[in-house]
């Protein structure tokens, strides 16, 4: 084993763990998901099967990501941000997944809700408590419910 879990912490067996990474308190990792390397899973998350979360990413406690949900490297994902992966849930017949797509250096702020088949753009930022219910450009910064471009950004995403 060459991460770190927490003696709380559920991985199952045929997950797929990167070098370096920290998994904290009471947090699942679930059978088919894949975390790379040097990522800092917090406490509460849950990650179902077939995730993919890239190299150097920080994900912070209380976070869901479901299944269809792809996260690139060195994004961060703020306490508590939602993501869905079905358009129209019910609690009978099958589900049907819309996938979503968080490019590299993209930041979620806390508290946000992004709709499944969203992709966010490569150093992008949905600011806290927003509800993403469109794709998001590249270097914008979102905000609000529906979260609105506020701005483009510059030089404060240095790329990686």
């Amino acid at each position: 084993m060459n991460y770190f879990a927490h003696s709380s912490s559920v991985i199952d067996e045929g997950s797929v763990i990167g070098e370096g990474t920290k998994i904290w308190h009471f947090s699942h990792i679930c059978s088919g998901a894949k975390i790379g390397k040097n990522c800092n899973i917090g406490q509460n998350v849950f990650i179902a099967p077939n995730v993919v979360i890239g190299d150097n990413v920080k994900i912070q406690n209380g976070v869901s990501l479901y299944t269809g949900v792809e996260v690139e490297d060195y994004v961060f994902l703020g306490p508590h941000c939602v993501f869905t992966n079905d358009l129209y849930p019910r609690a009978y017949g099958d589900w049907s997944i819309t996938p979503t797509k968080i490019r590299k250096g993209a930041s979620v702020g806390a508290n946000a809700t992004i709709l499944c088949g969203i992709e966010l753009g490569e150093f992008s930022m949905v600011g806290c408590g927003s509800v993403v219910t469109k794709d998001v450009p590249p270097k914008t910064l979102v905000l609000g419910n529906p979260a609105k471009v506020k701005r483009v950004l510059k030089d404060e995403n240095k790329e990686i």
